[in-house]
C-alpha cells in the first residue's frame, strides 16, 4: 500500500508562515487598542496631570472588561470604543453649550433626551446605525482572534488599584470647574468630575441650604387669595436662545430690530439667565419654581430631574391658589430632562408635549401660538388661565436655513451666514408674536391678558461675539464666574385689555428666579408667604438673587422652604 506523500519544504514553510501570520494578527489585535489610546491621549490631553488621569482611567476601563470577559483584545477594543464615543459626545456637547461631558451627564441620558438629539441632528441617527453595523462584526472577530485569557481576580485587583490612584489624585488635585469649557481633556475630566461630584454630594447633598434656623414661613391657605380687580389670563413665553445681539460690536441688524425686546411701556429690560448656550432647563427651573439652579452646584445640569416631586413651589402653584387653571405647551418629548414631572410638581395641571400637540420635528413659533389660541378657546368663562408657551424654532444649529417659506422677503443684513440665520429666526419670532397678539384681540375681544416673554439664554456663539479677544479658557472662567455680560437676555411685559400693575419689583434688571414674582406683581396677584419673603430679598439685593451675599440669601430661602415642607428630600 503506498504511503501518503510528505509535504515538501515549501509547503511546510507556507504553513508555518500562515501560523506565524495568524499569531501576529492576534498579537496585533491585543496591542492595537492600546496604541490607539496612547495616540488619543497625546492628542487630547495637554499636561502631565491630565495624561496621568487618562492612563488610570484607561486602566480602569480595560481591567473592568477583562474582569467580565477575560479577553484582553476584546476588552481593549471595547474600552477604546467607549473612549472614542466619549470624545465625540464631548465635542458635540461643547459645540452646543461650550462644555465637555462630565460624569453627572450620565444621569441625563434617557430615551427622550436621545430622541431630542435625533430631532435636532437628523443625520445623527444614521451615523449611530452605521457605527453599530461596523462595530458588532469587529467585536465578534476580536472574540474569535484573541488567544489570551486573563484570570478575573488579578484583573479586579488591578482595576481597584487604578481606581484608588485616580481617586487619590483627584482629591489631591481636584478638577477646576472652568476647565470644563476647554475643548480637550475629555476622558480625564470625565473621570475626575466623577470623584468631585461624589465628594460634593457626600458633603453638601444635591442642593445648598442654610443651617437650621428658627425662622418659619406661614403656610398659605387655599382660599386666602383675593386679588383686587379682575384677574388677567397670564401667558409666559419662553423665547428660545433670544437676546439683543446689538450688545456685540459690529453686528448688522434689520430695521426696528430692537422693538421685539420692549415692553408695553416702551422700556427694554434685562433678564439675567443662569445658563449660556444650551441648557434651557436651567431657566425653566428659574421661571417656574422661582428658585436658583446655582444652588445645585455641580448637579445643576439635572436640576429639573432632582426637583421633580421634591420642590413643590412655583408660579403655577401660586396662581392655582388664586383660582387659575394652568397649561403648558412643550416643544420636545415630556420626558426630556424630566420636564413633564418637574412642571407638574410646580403646579402645571395640563402638560402637552410635542407628541400630544402633533408636532413634527422642530416647529415654528406660529405652531405653538395656534395651539395656544385653540386651547384658550376651550377655557370655561370667568376662569382665568395661566399658559406657558415654550418655543423652540430659534434653537441651534444656525448653519441651516429653517423654514425659508415663512419669511420669503427676508434680506440678510450681511453678517456671517450663521449670524444672519439667527437674525432671520428672530425676525420670524417677532412677526409671529405680533400675529399671536392680534389673534388674542380678535378671538377674545373682552378678555384681559398679561403676556411676559423672556430669552432663556444667549446662543452658543454669543460669548465669542461679546468677548472676541479671549480664548475658550478665558471665556470659560468668565462663564464660571457668572459675568452678567454673558448671561444677559431680555424680558418684556405686554398686555391686552389690561393695565399691568405698577410695582417696585418690575425692575430694569432682574435675576431669572425673580420672574415669577414680577409676573404676580404685574398681574395684581397677592403674594403667598414664600414669594413675599422673596420680594424682600429682591428689594434688599436690587434684583440679584444667588449672586447676593455669595448665595447666602438663596440658601436662607431654601432653608425656609425646607422647614415649611415645600422642599423635601434635599
Amino acid at each position: 500500500m503506498a504511503s501518503a506523500p510528505n509535504p515538501g519544504p515549501s509547503a511546510t514553510t507556507a504553513v508555518l508562515a500562515s501560523v506565524a501570520a495568524l499569531g501576529i494578527w492576534r498579537l496585533l489585535a491585543v496591542v492595537a487598542p492600546h496604541l490607539a489610546a496612547l495616540a488619543l491621549m497625546y492628542e487630547t490631553e495637554t499636561d502631565f496631570g491630565s495624561r496621568l488621569s487618562f492612563a488610570l482611567a484607561w486602566g480602569i476601563l480595560n481591567f473592568f472588561w477583562i474582569t467580565l470577559l477575560r479577553r484582553p483584545a476584546l476588552s481593549g477594543a471595547l474600552s477604546l470604543t467607549m473612549v472614542v464615543v466619549l470624545v465625540l459626545l464631548s465635542r458635540l456637547k461643547h459645540d452646543v453649550v461650550q462644555m465637555t461631558v462630565n460624569f453627572i451627564d450620565l444621569m441625563m441620558i434617557d430615551r427622550d433626551t436621545v430622541a431630542f438629539l435625533f430631532t435636532i441632528f437628523p443625520n445623527l441617527r444614521w451615523s449611530v446605525i452605521l457605527a453599530g453595523l461596523v462595530t458588532l462584526p469587529l467585536m465578534y472577530a476580536l472574540w474569535w482572534l484573541d488567544p489570551f485569557r486573563i484570570r478575573r481576580l488579578p484583573a479586579l485587583a488591578c482595576k481597584l488599584a487604578c481606581l484608588a490612584a485616580l481617586v487619590g489624585y483627584s482629591l489631591y488635585h481636584p478638577d477646576e470647574a472652568w476647565r470644563g469649557y476647554y475643548d480637550d481633556g475629555y476622558l480625564s475630566k470625565f473621570f475626575r468630575s466623577g470623584v468631585s461630584s461624589v465628594s460634593d454630594f457626600v458633603q453638601y447633598g444635591f442642593m445648598e441650604s442654610a443651617a437650621s434656623t428658627n425662622e418659619r414661613l406661614n403656610m398659605p391657605l387655599v382660599d386666602a387669595c383675593h386679588p383686587a380687580g379682575r384677574r388677567p389670563n397670564i401667558i409666559m413665553i419662553h423665547d428660545e436662545s433670544s437676546f439683543d445681539i446689538r450688545a456685540a460690536q459690529g453686528i448688522k441688524v434689520p430695521p426696528r430690530y430692537g422693538d421685539h425686546f420692549k415692553s408695553w411701556d416702551g422700556r427694554q429690560r434685562t433678564f439675567l439667565a443662569e445658563s449660556n448656550g444650551g441648557p434651557s432647563w436651567f431657566t425653566e427651573y428659574n421661571v417656574l419654581a422661582g428658585l436658583s439652579s446655582r444652588s445645585f452646584g455641580r448637579f445643576a445640569y439635572f436640576v429639573t430631574r432632582i426637583a421633580s416631586n421634591r420642590v413643590e413651589r412655583g408660579l403655577p402653584l401660586a396662581l392655582r391658589r388664586c383660582g387659575y387653571d394652568t397649561l403648558s405647551l412643550y416643544p420636545a418629548y415630556g420626558g426630556f430632562m424630566g420636564a413633564r414631572s418637574f412642571q407638574m410638581t410646580t403646579g402645571i395641571e395640563r402638560f402637552l408635549d410635542s407628541k400630544d400637540l402633533g408636532a413634527k420635528d422642530v416647529e415654528p413659533d406660529s405652531f405653538f401660538y395656534g395651539k395656544a389660541l385653540q386651547l384658550m378657546g376651550q377655557q370655561p368663562p370667568n376662569k382665568p388661565l395661566f399658559t406657558f408657551i415654550y418655543l423652540g424654532a430659534n434653537h441651534f444649529p444656525w448653519e441651516t436655513r429653517f423654514r425659508p417659506d415663512l419669511l420669503p422677503n427676508w434680506r440678510a443684513p450681511g453678517n456671517v451666514p450663521s449670524i444672519d440665520e439667527y437674525l432671520r429666526r428672530q425676525a420670524m419670532s417677532a412677526e409671529q408674536y405680533k400675529a399671536f397678539v392680534a389673534g388674542l384681540k380678535k378671538s377674545f375681544p373682552n378678555e384681559p391678558f398679561l403676556i411676559v416673554r423672556y430669552g432663556d439664554h444667549q446662543p452658543e456663539f454669543a460669548p465669542n461675539l461679546l468677548e472676541p479677544g479671549l480664548d475658550e479658557g478665558a471665556i470659560g472662567k468668565k462663564l464660571d464666574a457668572y459675568d452678567p455680560r454673558l448671561y444677559a437676555t431680555y424680558y418684556a411685559i405686554d398686555a391686552v385689555n389690561f393695565e399691568p400693575v405698577k410695582s417696585e419689583a418690575v425692575m430694569d434688571t432682574i435675576d431669572g428666579p425673580y420672574l415669577p414674582l414680577v409676573i404676580q406683581e404685574a398681574a395684581g396677584i397677592p403674594l403667598d408667604p414664600s414669594f413675599a419673603e422673596q420680594k424682600q430679598i429682591m428689594l434688599r439685593c436690587k434684583g440679584m438673587f444667588y449672586g447676593c451675599k455669595d448665595g447666602a440669601e438663596a440658601r436662607r430661602l431654601n432653608r425656609l422652604l425646607i422647614n415649611a415642607g415645600i422642599i423635601r428630600g434635599l
